[in-house]
């Protein structure tokens, strides 16, 4: 209770100080110089013209507070070193004074971009360029830091008054600033911002590193959102980021537990109807909460950075099926395993792999490596491609899932040496009913019939669209309409009784069988 008074208190002294010999306190001078002269004449307002500013300072007064906003231009963005003691700093001080401030985290869009597209000279001289427009967009008394490859933070100075509305205001005109086309040696480039925040009232903790924290989440927030978004710390996020946090722990131990198995969906021949493979598909059981939906555990494997954990996981288990069906004779070609770009960044991928498919004395041709088609496109690293293009001549098949949700070229297919192409379920949906769809289906299926690649159809759900999908000549067909994904302990007795059905059923004339 004693501190808490003590504080208030200071908080008093603080506030009077502020009352006293702020910068405003000067803006008196005139009137007081004046009415010195017209009651004492020439040499009152001499020594009062000299007299008030001394003492302004005496007793506490900052030139630094006077100066134009210019200087702190003219210094330049602090280094992260100094932003987080600053922040410490400001924080102790507005606190004491009972008043308002704000920590800002802005970070560039899409940068890697920029810097793949231009020399690192002239991303620097864009990033110089940004500090700068950023300070000359706040006061003086505000802080200013790169903190980052293309981030920087911000530290407003304490104010009065500082409200929500007040800090997204600030956040558009700080984008809008950093939004102004830049020229560089007679090229335009235009750059956007995503920006987070949290006002200190708003902060979790106690400290500076607690609020700067608070501010790089609502940034992180606010870039799940898209490209030049503004996003606060508030409560309802910091309970949304507990709850990640959580499930990024607890997804960690179900994998090292075992909780995290592929569960197998069965592809057909639309020529046979026979089973030509499965996709193994992660899945979580857990033993309390039952299934736990990939699209909620899968993000939360990639924050923890556990993707090629999950690979490790998944290659293991695929390999133990395969020599399980081989062992029961039951035939399967072919199991393809889902790999993304961080996993086929890793140098030693390849390596790995080999020596999984020699311990388990499986063939390369046994495994297909899928891989979306958006890594295809967005490929910027010379180890994915390399990994690629190493898999495909270690002779496993390699698929290009998702195909035409991406911008793939014909180039990438045979750079790639991709064997067979996907075709997204956004496609396969209803096409039986729309003719939009089966154009566009026909389309794909002719390009791949002339470059000899194979050709199978994801998210067949109904009768109608798989009878569609074998009288356009797709080669294989996969989805709830033939099976939902399944344990491994089902497999063996689902492909028995779909080959039971198959016995009495004549083959498609004139298609080349798989």
């Amino acid at each position: 209770m004693v501190t808490k008074s003590a504080t208030q208190f200071k908080g008093h002294l603080n506030r009077l100080k502020d009352l006293f010999v702020g910068p405003h306190v000067l803006a008196f001078l005139p009137a007081l110089t004046l009415g010195a002269f017209w009651f004492g004449g020439e040499l009152a307002l001499i020594i009062t013209a000299i007299t008030v500013p001394v003492v302004w300072l005496v007793f506490g007064g900052n030139l630094s507070s006077l100066l134009p906003a210019r200087s702190m231009l003219a210094k330049g963005p602090m280094s992260p070193d100094q932003f987080l003691p600053t922040v410490e700093n400001v924080r102790q001080d507005t606190e004491a004074r009972g008043q308002a401030s704000a920590v800002f985290s802005i970070e560039l869009d899409e940068f890697a971009v920029l810097k793949d597209r231009f020399e690192p000279a002239t991303a620097d001289r864009v990033l110089k360029l940004i500090a700068d427009r950023i300070l000359a967009t706040l006061r003086d008394r505000d802080t200013v830091a790169r903190i980052g490859d293309c981030r920087f933070g911000v530290c407003l100075g304490s104010v009065v008054h500082l409200d929500l509305e007040s800090c997204i205001q600030l956040s558009g005109r700080l984008q809008e600033t950093i939004e102004e086309p830049i020229s560089v040696d007679g090229t335009t480039i235009y750059v956007t911002a995503s920006v987070g925040f949290c006002l200190l009232g708003r902060a979790p903790g106690t400290s500076g590193q607690d609020w700067t924290n608070a501010a790089a989440a609502a940034l992180q927030e606010a870039q799940k959102r898209g490209n030049g978004s503004v996003r606060a710390y508030s409560s309802e996020l910091q309970s949304r980021l507990k709850k990640r946090a959580n499930l990024r722990d607890e997804v960690t131990a179900a994998l090292e537990q075992g909780y995290i198995q592929p569960w197998f969906q069965p592809q057909i021949s639309t020529d046979t109807g026979k089973v030509t493979g499965f996709e193994a598909l992660a899945r979580w059981i857990h033993p309390d909460r039952g299934t736990v939906s990939p699209a909620e555990f899968l993000p939360a494997i990639e924050e923890a950075g556990q993707l090629e954990r999950l690979a490790e996981v998944m290659i293991y288990h695929t390999l133990t099926a395969i020599k399980a069906w081989d062992s029961a004779g039951t035939h399967v070609p072919q199991v393809g395993v889902n790999f993304s770009g961080s996993e086929l960044g890793n140098p030693r991928l390849v390596d790995k792999l080999r020596w999984e498919l020699d311990r388990f004395d499986v063939t390369p041709n046994r495994l297909t490596i899928e891989i979306l088609e958006t890594v295809v496109t967005d490929l910027s690293d010379d180890t994915v491609a390399r990994n690629i293009k190493a898999l495909a001549d270690l002779g496993c098949h390699i698929d290009m899932d998702d195909f035409g949700t991406g911008h793939a070229s014909i180039a990438s297919l045979r750079r790639f040496g991709v064997n067979r192409i996907k075709i997204d379920r956004s496609f396969v949906m209803k096409a039986d009913r729309d003719p939009e769809q089966q154009r566009m289906i026909g389309a794909i299926l002719t390009m791949a019939e002339r470059l000899g690649v194979e050709t199978l159809a994801e998210g067949v759900e109904t009768v109608g669209e798989h009878a569609l999908l074998a009288q356009l000549g797709c080669d294989h067909v996969q989805g709830f309409g033939i099976a939902r994904p399944m344990p491994f302990e089902k497999t063996l007795d689902w492909v028995k009784g779909h080959n039971a059905k198959l016995q009495n059923t004549p083959a498609i004339p004139g298609r080349r069988t798989n």
